[in-house]
Parts: structure tokens; C-alpha cells; sequence
């Protein structure tokens, strides 16, 4: 089992800009995709981002797109998710996760997930 470790989650205002960074280890070597979902209050898990740790690909929620970038360092197994413009609705708990399938779908999921960080972007 893979241990996730989220950072980076903090209060900022409408327009600003936050960085996440996500460490795995533990049994990491069957998870080639990492990504980070998020969870507003009253609503359900919903996919956020997905790289490949190859580096081969990137893929994005609309909500999102052209605002948050996605990386990675396969080799040392993290993930990072730039925030920029940041809005009120992208207020949730922000969770990495590994192995992550099903983007593009409506059930995506993932193997691995860490225990999240709080993003709050005040208005």
C-alpha cells in the first residue's frame, strides 16, 4: 500500500495563486498515473488532474483547465499541482492520489489516496 502526504493547502483570496505537493511511498511501483482530486463542503469527490509519471501525458478537469497545471518527478515519485486564479468554488479539501483510472469518465477513482489539505479561497 502506498502512502500519499499532501502539502501546501492554505487561506488564499480570489486571484491568488497556491501550490500543492504530494510525496508517495511505501508500494508506489505499480502506480503509473498520480492526480488530485478535491471535495467541497456538501458535495461529492470530483476529479481535479491526472499526470503520467512518465511524463507522457497530463489531463484535466474543465472546471480547471488553463488554470491549474499538473507535474511530476516520476523518480522520486511526487506530484505537484500549480493553482493559479483561484476562485471560491475551488474551496475543498484537496487529496492526492496514485494510481489514479476512469478520468474522462464519470467514475474515476484511484488506488492510493493521501489524507488531504484544505484550500480555501475567500471571495
Amino acid at each position: 500500500q502506498a502512502q500519499l502526504v499532501e502539502s501546501g493547502g492554505g487561506l488564499v483570496q480570489a486571484g491568488d495563486s497556491l501550490r500543492l505537493s504530494c510525496t508517495a511511498s511505501g508500494r508506489t511501483f505499480s502506480h503509473d498515473t498520480m492526480g488530485w482530486f478535491r471535495r467541497a463542503p456538501g458535495k461529492e469527490r470530483e476529479f481535479v488532474a491526472v499526470v503520467a509519471l512518465s511524463g507522457a501525458y497530463t489531463y484535466y478537469a474543465d472546471s480547471v483547465k488553463g488554470r491549474f497545471t499538473i507535474s511530476s518527478d516520476g523518480a522520486k515519485n511526487t506530484v505537484a499541482l500549480q493553482m493559479n486564479s483561484l476562485k471560491s468554488e475551488d474551496t475543498a479539501v484537496y487529496y492526492c492520489a496514485a494510481g489514479v483510472t476512469g478520468w474522462g469518465t464519470t467514475k474515476p477513482t484511484a488506488l492510493a489516496w493521501g489524507q488531504g489539505t484544505q484550500v480555501t479561497v475567500s471571495a
